[in-house]
């Protein structure tokens, strides 16, 4: 039996804010994505009050992909792709956001991308907000928490969504909308949505939350206007978490800490608010701000495929105390004993991923895509020039084998499956440049010295046959 049908999707994924760079290139303005100074894996990213002389941005540079895209795309065409999962930046099409008129040079420059990731046989899958929601609306608006923002968006949207209809068949809303959480002040940039007075991060964040749905469902509704073809999905960071023990103090708080990413999925995908989170609201005296057409729009905005990203599983349980937020990553989680640990300490599991994959298939029974899913390390280039990323390997086989199992064992239908950093670019968390993820390495370092140079990892000619076998060989 064939583990993957033979229209499978396999490709890679980057963002615009981590490999384009060119950041005032070509009439684009500053997102949130541009005001994020380096860290490390052990010292968070700041984010600063507009660009401040003396900080160090690494997402003003990325890898320079706004230059050399052909150049990687013929690579990424030659690994074997046959999908490439990107993102527009909002601020090339909108500098500011709240702007009339598209501005045509950044249309022009997607154009070019988008043709050639045809021409190098790969299907794009585009996500339209990848952590880059222009910064004036945040600045000058208060972020997402600002209904009007539900307009701009749609504006967005449907601007390029039509430029691009006949280009890009896959589409995605809101990069890990599920991160958006009050407790998470990362997450809540991230989702632009942190302008809020100190004591009031529950209420902004519903209220940004509803607004990001409202203007999802928008989207989708567009979508659905340009073709049969087109598939309008939405996009969480998925993870699954596992009881601390057999408690049932501890069953019951894993349980409750996984609703608190299906509250999102449910309302994605079905329309409505689930009973669990409005029950919270009420408890909590969250009011949301709505207007009549929100119920419509959820309603008939539902998404066409479940997208997510997948990259370890955590350990949760009633004592949040024993709890600690893994290195250079904004999830609390214990250590589990049965697992390896990446360098950042996220757990290394791909068992969790054919766990995740049913869980979500059961719950939705929505076509499923793993849009992100890799393997960040400090790789080096041998005296030779190879890179010889040896547990990159091992980590994408096992993780692709439990795919294989949920497909072929288990019957989840699963689209296709993109790799998170299919070549080196910065590190959303850390903003590092050396945490590496690629098949292909980019010659930079955490300051941005280097060559910029490409080379191909060993994970490039093992991810290569993978693909030419459809999977068989791993």
């Amino acid at each position: 039996m064939k583990r993957f049908p033979e229209n499978f999707l396999w490709g890679g994924a980057v963002s615009a804010h981590q490999c384009e760079g060119a950041w005032q290139e070509g009439g684009k303005g500053i997102s949130i994505a541009d005001v994020m100074t380096a860290g490390t894996r052990l010292s968070p990213r700041r984010i600063t009050e507009g660009i401040v002389e003396g900080e160090r941005y690494p997402n003003h540079e990325g890898i320079d992909f706004y230059h050399t895209f052909e150049e990687d795309l013929a690579l990424l065409g030659e690994l074997g792709l046959k999908c490439f999962r990107t993102s527009i930046a909002w601020t090339r099409i909108f500098p500011r956001g709240d702007e009339e008129e598209p501005n045509e040079e950044g249309l022009r420059f997607y154009d070019r991308l988008f043709d050639a990731c045809r021409k190098y046989g790969m299907e794009p899958v585009v996500t339209l907000s990848h952590f880059e929601t222009p910064y004036a609306l945040v600045k000058e608006y208060g972020g997402w928490r600002n209904r009007k923002l539900i307009g701009f968006f749609e504006r967005y949207a449907r601007v390029v969504m039509e430029r691009y209809g006949t280009k890009v068949k896959y589409w995605m809303t809101f990069n890990e909308i599920n991160h958006c959480k009050p407790d998470s002040r990362l997450g809540m940039w991230l989702a632009g949505a942190l302008r809020c007075e100190k004591g009031e991060e529950a209420q902004a964040c519903a209220q940004a939350v509803h607004n990001m749905f409202v203007a999802g469902a928008r989207a989708v509704r567009i979508g659905r206007t340009l073709g049969k073809e087109i598939r309008t999905g939405c996009m969480i960071g998925y993870i699954p978490y596992y009881p601390a023990t057999c408690d049932p103090k501890d069953v019951a708080a894993a349980e409750a800490r996984g609703r608190e990413d299906y509250f999102f999925l449910d309302v994605m995908t079905k329309g409505v608010y689930p009973y669990y989170k409005t029950k919270q609201y009420e408890k909590a005296g969250i009011v949301l701000e709505t207007q009549e057409r929100d119920w419509e729009d959820l309603r008939e905005g539902t998404v066409d495929y479940i997208g997510f990203s997948y990259y370890m599983s955590n350990v949760y349980g009633a004592d949040e105390s024993r709890m600690t937020v893994s290195s250079g990553g904004i999830i609390k989680t214990m250590k589990n004993p049965y697992l390896k640990e990446t360098l950042w300490g996220w757990a290394i599991d791909p068992e969790g991923l054919r766990i995740a994959l049913n869980r979500l298939y059961d719950r939705y029974g929505l076509p499923l895509m793993v849009v992100e899913n890799g393997y960040g390390a400090y790789d080096k280039r041998e005296p030779d020039g190879s890179i010889l990323d040896e547990d990159r390997i091992a980590y994408f086989r096992a993780h692709i084998e439990a795919m294989g199992e949920a497909v072929s064992e288990d019957g989840v239908a699963l689209m296709g499956y993109t790799p998170w950093g299919c070549i080196d670019l910065v590190s959303a968390s850390t903003g590092e440049m050396e945490k590496r993820y690629g098949f292909i390495y980019v010659d930079l370092d955490n300051q941005g010295n280097g060559t910029g140079k490409r080379f191909r990892k060993k994970s490039f000619g093992w991810y290569q046959k993978v693909i030419e076998t459809n999977g068989e060989i791993v």
